[in-house]
């Protein structure tokens, strides 16, 4: 398994490099989530004796305009196995209930200023996307020689 930890330190590093400089990145934490970061804290997680926060990958990542952690973590995603319990009428439940509340939750959204409006419809549009890859995992699995049908 990989060590994912130096897998983010090392993307993170790289992002890192792209700003030039701590105090870039550091300001840049500041404008998005308030003051609060120096370029010895940057350093410090740089170095590894500090770990990166979600929020630090959000910041740069969204600066930058590159996305190599996410894209990393949603990899891990789509590598996941279906459930060993279960169903496809259970799947094709979850997919129903889920999109249901994803809808619901992007209407909010469209109807609000509030960004944690926005991120519950994400987050809801996140949960729907897995009932789908689930049921087409267990899908593909069923089609696969010696398979139980």
């Amino acid at each position: 398994m990989s060590d994912f930890r130096k897998i983010v330190r090392a993307n993170m590093k790289s992002l890192v490099d792209w700003f030039g400089c701590y105090d870039a990145v550091a300001e840049t934490f500041n404008a998005r989530w308030g003051g609060g970061a120096s370029k010895g804290t940057v350093s410090k997680k740089v170095s590894g004796n500090l770990d990166w926060t979600v929020a630090d990958v959000i910041a740069l990542e969204d600066a930058s305009g590159r996305y190599p952690v996410t894209r990393m973590l949603a990899r891990r995603l789509e590598r996941s196995p279906a459930l060993a319990g279960g169903s496809l009428l259970q799947d094709g439940c979850s997919i129903a209930k889920e999109s249901g509340e994803a809808i619901s939750a992007i209407l909010a959204a469209d109807q609000s200023t509030c960004a944690d409006e926005k991120a519950q419809a994400i987050s809801e549009v996140d949960e729907a996307l897995f009932a789908l890859r689930q049921a087409r995992s267990r899908l593909e699995a069923s089609m696969s020689p010696g398979a139980s049908r």
